[in-house]
């Protein structure tokens, strides 16, 4: 009775226990995976078909029947992408495109932000708005499920597999892109499960020829994958956890108990703690997908050894950074121009602000700043590309905060780096400090573009808008420099990995590129020794149960 029962629970969604890389049962899974493959890799339609299939699985156990959601998805933007390169006038193609770009949005929107707008209208309105899942409920009338329809529970990776399908449509219609022959091969592009619940988001352009290629994977290959998986692994156990669990969990769930020394020390333990999260993530994927024979973008080039803001967005989420350059800042007109968008959005905004602030001056101060906007760029050319250009970065940076998550948190995390992005751009010009050749320059800007990125990650991570300006304020008001040396020796394993780990981020890319290498052509008895070696550090370091990824959430 119990094996059926485990049996039952590895073939069904269990909403507690989410499918995961840092799991058993994901070897398991991928093990008989890997075995199913070796029958079907020579011939890639029933390679593609079986890997859709398993992604679908793979998704089923993750987000449940909220596949569906990811069906739906494929289907519409398999269709319209069909019609777009089909049809030959211009708005017509334009339409589809509109079509598709507000279907994927509508489909977001519902899913992560009903409750965001809901709590805007009735700080608005004072009136409440009752948030009911309809997916839900229909599917409860239409075949007699038991799905809860009162709350609506966020399908995960969406916010990466609705991009993935907006830029499809897009670059088809850009003539960048070719349609999918058929729609079950679409299907495993939006799909692929390595990647499909965290990124990287894949560009049609960089992954469909893939679909069509031969399956090859040389011993060399091999042994990269197996660096790219290991690697991954121990950041997010080794790393991401063991900072979260031994001292930044605590401090940000209640940080009325910690100094302003105990609060700046968890800050500078989240900034790794996402990055070794989010780019373990994305390393085993990476390594996965090789085995497999598909190639995955790198995702993360050594951010925090950046020395501008606008450095480290270039270092960072690179498939999510390069998406929102190509797909939002340069439509909206980029450096060049404005847009009617880039204002309706702009007055949206400060509108919803305005409204929902209870501030008569802060909302006269925003209402002077779009006039005087407006006045700059009527009489001056010159002004008006600069407040374009900077416009379009803040809506960028702003939605791309938003993206992130459904709240003022988010906002305000991507309206600050926007903010630095404008600072940076502008103070450049004019620094002393700009010539990056002098080393001390360039520690001076990895200095206060880490401490910048770092402060304002409080938003990102605390659960309220209040609980990050309660971390922040800390800092200055409370720093407890008396009970600096008791903290340290009391959570001396904490920052001896806090300090290691930057450390070795901080490592120059060519000796990590020779450490890949050597790892790659290591032989076979060599590989799999790592591999235990790794094993083993993992599950001896590892204190508590595994934490989920942290972009599972978005």
């Amino acid at each position: 009775m119990m094996d059926q029962w485990n049996i039952i629970e590895w073939l069904t969604y269990q909403q507690d226990s989410p499918l995961l890389f840092t799991q058993r049962y994901f070897w398991v899974f991928f093990a008989l995976v890997m075995g199913g493959y070796s029958v079907v890799y020579k011939h890639t339609a029933r390679r593609n078909l079986f890997l859709f299939l398993v992604s679908l699985f793979f998704y089923y156990k993750t987000s449940g029947f909220y596949f569906i959601i990811l069906l739906f998805s494929t289907a519409v933007d398999f269709g319209i992408g069909w019609a777009i390169f089909k049809n030959k006038v211009r708005w017509q193609r334009q339409a589809l495109v509109a079509l598709s770009v507000l279907v994927n949005l509508f489909v977001l929107g519902y899913f992560k932000y009903a409750y965001f707008v809901a709590d805007f209208l009735h700080d608005l309105t004072g009136i409440e708005v009752e948030v009911i899942n309809q997916f839900a409920l229909w599917t409860n009338e239409a075949v007699g499920t038991n799905f809860v329809f009162d709350r609506i529970l966020l399908p995960v990776g969406i916010s990466f597999f609705t991009f993935q399908t907006i830029s499809y449509s897009v670059d088809i219609y850009r003539g960048h892109v070719k349609p999918v022959k058929n729609i079950l091969d679409f299907g495993f592009y939006v799909s692929f499960f390595p990647q499909l619940v965290a990124g990287p988001i894949v560009r049609a352009s960089e992954f469909i020829p893939q679909l069509y290629q031969p399956y090859s994977l040389s011993k060399e290959r091999a042994g990269l994958a197996v660096f790219w998986i290991l690697n991954g692994l121990l950041k997010k156990l080794v790393l991401a956890d063991y900072l979260a669990v031994q001292f930044i969990d605590r401090v940000f769930d209640n940080p009325q108990l910690y100094s302003g020394f105990e609060t700046l020390s968890a800050l500078f333990g989240y900034s790794m703690q996402v990055y070794a999260d989010f780019s373990g993530y994305t390393d085993v994927a990476i390594g996965i997908a090789m085995l497999l024979g598909f190639t995955l973008p790198v995702n993360f080039n050594s951010p925090y050894k950046a020395s501008s803001v606008a450095e480290f967005w270039r270092r960072w989420h690179l498939s999510l950074s390069t998406w929102l350059r190509d797909y939002l800042y340069i439509p909206l007109g980029g450096n060049r121009t404005g847009s009617i968008a880039s204002y309706l959005i702009v007055f949206f905004f400060l509108l919803m602000i305005a409204l929902v602030v209870d501030q008569p001056v802060l909302s006269v101060l925003l209402g002077v700043l779009f006039a005087g906007g407006y006045l700059l760029m009527r009489y001056s050319s010159t002004a008006e590309r600069w407040v374009n250009t900077n416009i379009n970065l803040m809506l960028t940076m702003v939605l791309g905060g938003l993206w992130h998550g459904s709240s003022w948190n988010f906002v305000t995390w991507g309206t600050l780096n926007g903010i630095g992005l404008v600072v940076y751009k502008n103070w450049k010009k004019i620094s002393p400090w700009a010539d990056k050749s002098r080393w001390y320059n360039r520690a001076i800007g990895l200095a206060i573009t880490l401490i910048f990125i770092t402060f304002t990650r409080a938003w990102f991570r605390s659960p309220t808008w209040d609980g990050a300006i309660q971390i922040l304020s800390k800092i200055p008001n409370d720093f407890g420099w008396s009970t600096v040396g008791g903290v340290l020796a009391g959570n001396w394993k904490y920052f001896t990995v806090l300090v290691l780990g930057y450390l070795i981020h901080w490592i120059p890319s060519a000796h990590k590129a020779r450490l890949r290498q050597a790892v790659s052509t290591a032989p076979t008895w060599a590989l799999f020794a790592l591999a235990l070696a790794s094993t083993m550090v993992i599950y001896q370091i590892l204190s508590a149960e595994v934490q989920p990824f942290i972009y599972f959430a978005f």
